[in-house]
């Protein structure tokens, strides 16, 4: 066999592992996200609705959501897109932050802010 062959087969190879690869972690994360999604989870839609999963019908494949007091919805199951969760804020990215800020210079205040106030 020629190189160019040798190089072209390896190339498909590898781009054969790689979509392999990527469908099964894509359908790993997709059992992670179902086995989230458990009524009184906090989920949010693929057209950005947030609401409280209040039940979920696997043989209609209708997911009912609280959007508010009193207030529920009826979507799809496949349009939840995520499960909302809260978000721990680690100490040492807040002190970066007030660093970065300290960094940046000073502020504006609002005298200098307005070029319609006048400094007469």
């Amino acid at each position: 066999m020629d190189p160019l062959t040798i190089v072209m087969l390896a190339i498909l190879a590898l781009l054969i592992f790689f979509m392999v690869r990527n469908s099964r972690k894509r359908r790993a994360d997709m059992e992670a996200l179902q086995e989230k999604m458990q009524p009184g989870a906090e989920v949010m839609t693929n057209f950005g609705l947030f609401g409280t999963l209040v039940e979920i019908n696997d043989e209609t494949n209708i997911a009912v959501l609280e959007t508010g007091p009193g207030s529920t919805v009826r979507v799809h199951r496949q349009t939840l897109a995520r499960v909302v969760e809260d978000e721990v804020v680690d100490d040492t990215e807040v002190e970066h932050d007030e660093v970065d800020d300290e960094a940046a210079g000073p502020r504006l205040n609002e005298s200098s802010a307005d070029p319609q106030k006048s400094t007469d």
